[in-house]
């Protein structure tokens, strides 16, 4: 790929724009997550409390992201990537100046939904000033975005131990408006915008079992990196007693295999097929917690079984999105709407589960035990189970459309 080529294709400003909202907002995002060690101590919280107040601003993200997706289609992704932004800056000055008790926290938690909801502005507007052969190129720009996860987990401790967890909000206002005043002075749309998907193109779509089975499939790949992602900080320091500063640092280096492998995941997928694939990668994040059940590991020995288990659902994340568009073709932005907020779903229901049986149990074994049995194996014999209907559509060699199979079923056609 001639790389020239590339940069007079499409935007340059308006993918740098997106890949800074982006990271930005994945930072934002995964900030209770990162500082839930803090608060907790400051407000005394159940094992159930930790998990559903890491939880919360994940199932905020889900809901909003099918919000913003709608606005994005409808005033454009410029206009509705601002709007997430200035949304955004509400939640962290709360945070920052208000927040006194773990029922503001939870309301905290909600409204930075508005930055996991980035997805549906950031994506679209940098994919839509690039031709089809360089689509791949720059949804991996922007995508990778999902780096500010590293920097919440890294930063966030780090600035908590020297000001406090209250302060960490306010100093993430900085980047904010800083982002915000870059994308709005060079984001621009393209000037072939879609036309808006009518709100029936996604009651058309639920009608077909395969979308649901997407949804299952990233609900357990995407919701379980971003679940952990969230969840870690809370681990390592539970389990291991390690200070909060180190257990920023340990849960930083299983963060970073996720958000870095994902693009391989995609290549691997594509050169040996998206079924194969993502079944070996599922049994792969099964064993590995399996691993971490069975008996109390060391915490170097944790910390890798952590690393391969953020690594196979990483890896899983860009593999899940290697078949949703072979499947879906006509449909693909309706379709990868909802199965991202599936994604963000799975994410508020993982540390939830984890918190309550901790709580229960004294321990984390049971959670890592059902997660392994559920998305693991589960999610391997779902995949299974759910692909035998498509093998009219996708061959196995590279997941390629038949053609002569239909792209999609008629119930469908002509949806955006």
């Amino acid at each position: 790929m001639n790389l020239r080529d590339f940069r007079r294709a499409g935007h340059a400003p308006t993918l740098l724009a997106a890949f800074l909202y982006f990271d930005m907002s994945f930072m934002v995002w995964l900030l209770p997550g990162a500082l839930a060690n803090s608060i907790s101590s400051e407000f005394g919280l159940t094992d159930f409390q930790k998990g559903l107040m890491v939880a919360v601003p994940l199932l905020g993200g889900a809901v909003l992201r099918l919000v913003l997706g709608l606005l994005a289609d409808r005033i454009g992704a410029r206009r509705a990537g601002l709007l997430g932004m200035a949304i955004t800056s509400v939640p962290l000055t709360l945070g920052w100046l208000w927040a006194d008790s773990f029922s503001a926290m939870i309301l905290v938690g909600l409204l930075l939904g508005a930055a996991g909801a980035s997805f549906a502005a950031a994506l679209p507007l940098a994919s839509r000033w690039y031709p089809p052969q360089y689509q791949g190129l720059a949804m991996g720009i922007a995508g990778a975005g999902n780096s500010g996860t590293a920097l919440a987990t890294f930063f966030g401790p780090r600035i908590a131990a020297a000001w406090g967890w209250h302060a960490v909000f306010g100093l993430a206002l900085i980047p904010l408006l800083l982002v915000m005043g870059f994308f709005w002075l060079v984001a621009r749309d393209a000037p072939n915008q879609p036309a808006p998907r009518p709100l029936s193109a996604y009651a058309d779509v639920l009608r077909i079992g395969d979308a649901w089975w997407f949804c299952l499939l990233y609900a357990i790949t995407f919701g379980g990196f971003v679940g952990l992602a969230s969840f870690l900080n809370v681990f390592f320091v539970s389990q291991y007693d390690v200070s909060k500063v180190d257990a920023g640092s340990f849960a930083t280096l299983c963060v970073i295999a996720g958000s870095a492998l994902r693009p391989f995941g995609g290549h691997l997928a594509d050169r040996f097929g998206g079924v194969s694939v993502l079944s070996g990668l599922y049994l792969a994040a099964g064993a590995a917690l399996l691993g971490l059940a069975t008996s109390p590991p060391s915490l170097f020995v944790g910390t890798a079984l952590l690393f391969a288990t953020m690594a196979a659902l990483g890896m899983g994340n860009g593999a899940v999105f290697q078949l949703v568009p072979l499947r879906f073709p006509r449909e693909i932005g309706v379709v990868t709407g909802l199965v991202g907020a599936a994604g963000g779903f799975g994410g508020f229901l993982l540390p939830t589960a984890l918190g309550s049986l901790k709580q229960l149990t004294g321990g984390f074994g049971p959670g890592f035990v059902a997660f392994g049995l559920l998305g693991g194996l589960g999610g391997a014999v779902a995949l299974s189970f759910a692909s035998r209907g498509w093998r009219d559509m996708l061959l196995e060699t590279g997941d390629r459309i038949e053609p002569d199979a239909p792209a999609v079923r008629p119930e469908v056609q002509g949806v955006a």
